[in-house]
């Protein structure tokens, strides 16, 4: 039975256009002769959905009727789309008059978005507004979701306007006489910059760009991002170094989005007294989140993992099923057709809540959406306002989002928050340089479609920031690599993929140009199953190592529904329903976000006022049991402070350090510290860590005085202490497992046919230990060192923390039983091994002895 929540009518992109363009312009006899200006068509437009421009959107017709490039910031929900797309139409229009009789040909802009879920809804805008000046433009989208049948029409006709993502643009290199696709493109639009520019697919797009430019000399290029700190730099990284500065703008909107965060708190006093030990997924206040869905229109429930996408529905259906019906799910491994019902459900406003990960993060304009529930801490300022973004989608509204935490010390974490939405705050997005495993794939590509001259090639690529200072050494070792394998794999024909042919690097065999295009992108992922029923019917993709781990008739949580599983078939996982209640939920890779170094200060300074009796903020004295307790074992460290609590258990000796650092950090730091240790004190250690600290548990008591005495948390040496504390070769095994599949080393399959995830971990393992021992300096081995130290255990900021500590007061506690602080770091490593009701059982005796 569906909500009888009173419904809001179907949704439309934009409002419908009344009365005619520019009727003081219409005579008697027909069309006035008068030359329209852009700034007429820009005015006129928003005249007749009587809107007021803001002045960020007239100062982006300004800059693209100068030729500038740039980037825009504005908030979410602030008109970020007509303000690039309206100034570009009405200065094509102002240009060509007869635009309605001669549209002129061909592909004209290009808009780049990092997700396909949000290309339908940005064509529908842009065509919305083609439609109102009877502007004869097809505006289309090609991504993986759209149908081949469409994408061959498009080849033979390009649309005017073509929204795609990276992986699509750089197919479309990939095609013979693709220069002729390009001919007629005039701007380029990177939507959502923030999301790519600090990763491998921001690389791409710099690289895209390049070849686009070097087609299009005069391409006019802007970024769209509502949430990022270094804007200068962002578009400086977009335009390209070579770019003339003079003409390049960051046009940043002076407009304040109003949001307003609410922490959802326990109010019963034994659930604050619990919550500490028992906090796990945030169930214990689902009581909480239902009166707010029910109060709104409509709910996204924002999780931070996919597993608790399917847990978060599957509770709030238990706890009300009256809401069958009106509350769906969303997230990437769902088939697209779900997805899609799903988006329009938003739409139209039929859903009183949807349970979504990221899938749903970015710009798609849902303006029934009234309010937002965050679930669990989001890890970073940046994305907290981007998920709140989706409440309150229109200029003037304000942004509502309620924070849930999952366990106590998250209601620290929403303290700190509310504070970094005070000062406005928003993290920087660094950018990579020197993939190489990017730059090998796109040479391939190149040489697949149309093929490249290197002389010429390599001054394009200089033209990007990834590569603006690749060497010559490097540059004819990739050259060298992507045609006979480089040093240490000539003499394996299929290592030799690009020949070179009449004057250019060319890709001559049809299997290897096949091959390549299936694996363009640089989004690698566990590999997966469809997961369809028995009868017919697809549900969506699921990892093959949580398929690996279930026998016939074991049942799992998916798409909302418990499934009985059957088989594997053709990649395929086979299911059927369950009548059963209870199943296990997958788990999905990438679900391990950790705080940014800002939001770790904010905590920092959190605690501090805290351990000085100066904690004001509901949130803090809501847990101010937790902290008597914390303070009557240990103590709450200030600022100055790095506290390590020492203690033993039926399970050992726990050494518990608490740099506040977040979890990457803590991951390599735990490590560093066992590895020091063990050069004057030999001991076995397991080890845990959380966002707060990390635990290194043992048989015996570790020599902490001495430890410190001996330069444990010291700077010096890092690197090399790191990569000797660490199985350092393993780890870059499993980095290059990536790389090598992104640079082609590895094949995945073909469609229907795709290779399991251990026979792709085997033939890159095979390919890492040959270069290893014949090619140390191979670029791509290099490389996967270097992601290991710079990306998984961020060794800039471990530096920078190891630094801050050598300042600080080092104080050891040795408490009688574990501490509020240190038991959730106890608690991931026993989660890993128990079931629920095990944990549940092992908690209450870890609280009590």
């Amino acid at each position: 039975m569906a909500s009888s929540k009173r419904r809001s009518k179907s949704r439309k992109i934009s409002p419908e256009v009344s009365g005619s363009l520019f009727p003081e312009l219409e005579k008697e006899g027909g069309e006035s002769e008068v030359k329209l200006s852009a700034s007429d068509y820009f005015e006129e437009f928003y005249r007749l959905r009587t809107w007021a421009p803001f002045d960020f959107q007239r100062e982006m017709l300004a800059a693209m009727e100068s030729g500038y490039h740039g980037l825009l910031n504005a908030p979410t929900g602030s008109g970020k789309t007509y303000a690039a797309w309206i100034p570009f139409i009405s200065c094509w229009m102002a240009r060509h008059p007869d635009y309605a009789e001669n549209p002129g040909k061909g592909l004209k802009l290009i808009w780049i978005t990092p997700l396909r879920a949000l290309a339908r809804d940005i064509s529908e805008a842009l065509q919305a507004a083609c439609d109102a000046f009877d502007l004869p433009w097809r505006v289309e989208t090609r991504t993986g979701d759209t149908p081949p049948q469409v994408k061959q029409e498009q080849l033979k006709r390009m649309p005017e306007a073509l929204i795609t993502t990276p992986e699509s643009l750089h197919v479309l290199f990939a095609r013979k006489g693709n220069p002729k696709l390009f001919k007629h493109l005039e701007a380029i639009v990177v939507d959502e910059w923030h999301e790519l520019i600090g990763s491998k697919r921001g690389v791409q797009v710099e690289l895209g760009l390049s070849r686009l430019r070097a087609m299009r000399p005069e391409l006019m290029t802007w970024g769209i991002s509502a949430t990022i700190g270094n804007l200068v730099q962002s578009m400086e990284v977009l335009v390209g170094p070579a770019m003339d500065s003079d003409r390049c703008t960051v046009v940043k909107a002076d407009i304040e989005k109003k949001l307003e965060m609410v922490t959802l708190m326990p109010t019963d006093p034994e659930l604050i007294e619990n919550m500490p030990w028992g906090g796990h997924l945030g169930i214990q206040l689902l009581d909480q989140a239902l009166p707010v869905i029910r109060k709104h229109n409509t709910t996204l429930v924002f999780t931070n993992t996919r597993s608790q996408a399917e847990i978060w529905y599957q509770k709030i259906l238990d706890a009300h099923p009256s809401m069958a019906g009106a509350i769906a799910m969303h997230h990437g491994s769902l088939d697209r057709d779900l997805r899609d019902w799903v988006e329009d459900g938003l739409h139209s406003g039929d859903l009183d809540a949807v349970v979504c990960t990221s899938s749903l993060d970015l710009g798609v304009d849902f303006r029934p959406v009234d309010t937002v529930i965050q679930v669990g801490g989001p890890k970073g300022v940046a994305r907290f306002k981007q998920r709140a973004g989706r409440s309150g989608h229109a200029p003037g509204e304000t942004s509502l989002i309620h924070f849930l935490p999952t366990y106590a010390l998250e209601l620290v974490e929403a303290h700190a928050l509310q504070e970094a939405l005070k000062d406005g705050y928003v993290e920087k997005r660094e950018p990579i340089i020197m993939a190489y495993d990017v730059l090998v794939q796109y040479l391939v590509t190149l040489a697949v479609g149309e093929g490249f001259q290197a002389a010429e090639l390599l001054e394009e690529i200089r033209q990007t920031h990834a590569f603006a200072d690749i060497s010559d050494e490097a540059w004819n070792w990739c050259l060298n690599f992507i045609t006979v394998g480089g040093k240490s794999l000539r003499a394996y024909d299929e290592y030799r993929r690009v020949e070179w042919e009449d004057g250019k690097f060319k890709v001559t065999d049809k299997r290897v140009a096949l091959r390549h295009r299936l694996q363009i992108g640089t989004i690698v992922g566990d590999s997966v199953l469809h997961v369809r029923y028995m009868g017919g019917g697809h549900l969506g993709t699921i990892e093959e190592r949580f398929i690996a781990g279930l026998n016939e008739g074991d049942t799992f949580w998916f798409a909302g529904k418990v499934l009985e599983f059957i088989m594997i078939k053709d990649m395929t996982a086979l299911v059927r329903k369950s009548k059963r209640k209870t199943g296990r939920v997958p788990a999905w890779a990438g679900g391990r976000m950790a705080f940014t170094s800002y939001l770790s200060r904010l905590l920092r300074k959190a605690l501090d006022d805290v351990s000085r009796g100066e904690a004001q903020s509901p949130e803090l004295r809501t847990l101010d049991h937790l902290f008597s307790i914390q303070r009557e074992r240990s103590i709450i460290p200030q600022e100055d402070t790095l506290l390590i609590e020492q203690f033993e258990t039926r399970e050992g000796w726990h050494t518990c350090v608490f740099p506040m650092e977040g979890r990457l950090v803590h991951e390599a730091m735990a490590g560093l510290m066992a590895w020091r240790i063990a050069r004057f004190h030999r001991a076995s250690y397991s080890i845990a860590m959380n966002d707060y600290g990390f635990e290194l548990l043992s048989d015996e008591p570790l020599p902490i005085e001495r430890a410190i005495e001996e330069g444990v948390f010291s700077a010096a040496n890092l690197t090399e202490d790191v990569m000797s504390s660490i199985n350092s070769a393993e780890m870059a095994r499993r980095r290059f497992r990536d790389i090598a599949a992104i640079a082609g080393l590895t094949f995945k399959g073909y469609p229907g046919r795709i290779k399991r995830s251990k026979h792709l971990q085997a033939s890159s393992g095979l390919v890492f230990d040959v270069f290893a021992e014949y090619e140390p300096d191979n670029l791509l081995l290099r490389q996967a060192y270097h992601e290991v130290m710079e990306y998984q255990f961020e060794e800039a900021r471990m530096r920078s923390a190891l630094k801050r500590i050598a300042g600080q007061k080092i104080e050891i506690v040795r408490p009688e039983l574990p501490t509020p602080f240190a038991f959730p770091i106890m608690l991931e490593r026993i989660r890993e091994k128990m079931t629920t009701e095990t944990l549940e059982e092992r908690i209450r005796k870890m609280k009590l002895s």
